[in-house]
């Protein structure tokens, strides 16, 4: 799998691009035909420029998957779009198991 991480007007540092490197190929257990995985990591605009957001886009083959959460530290969003997208991906293997 190929990872893609793009920091929107800021330098990520090396140590969360690792956890989120990390928590990543954690999701090759559930699918393991996943392409490529872009995430995008983003401040909070001014009113709110405590939150941290985090999206993530899957490419598997015949679909893409996204999901984007929001919380006060980026660790945490990636926590909750890794739980997320994890569910996506259990749902979407079952669904080509069907066929």
């Amino acid at each position: 799998m190929n990872v893609v991480i793009h920091p929107v007007h800021f330098d990520a540092s090396s140590k969360l691009i690792e956890f989120i490197q990390k928590k990543l190929k954690k999701l090759e257990t559930f699918f393991d035909r996943i392409i490529e995985a872009e995430v995008f990591l983003k401040l909070g605009t001014k009113q709110n420029i405590k939150d941290k957001t985090v999206e993530i886009k899957l490419h598997i083959p015949g679909k893409t998957l996204f999901v984007s959460k929001t919380s006060k530290t980026f660790e945490e969003s990636t926590d909750l779009a890794m739980h997320t997208i994890a569910i996506q991906l259990k749902k979407t293997k079952e669904k080509l198991k069907d066929r």
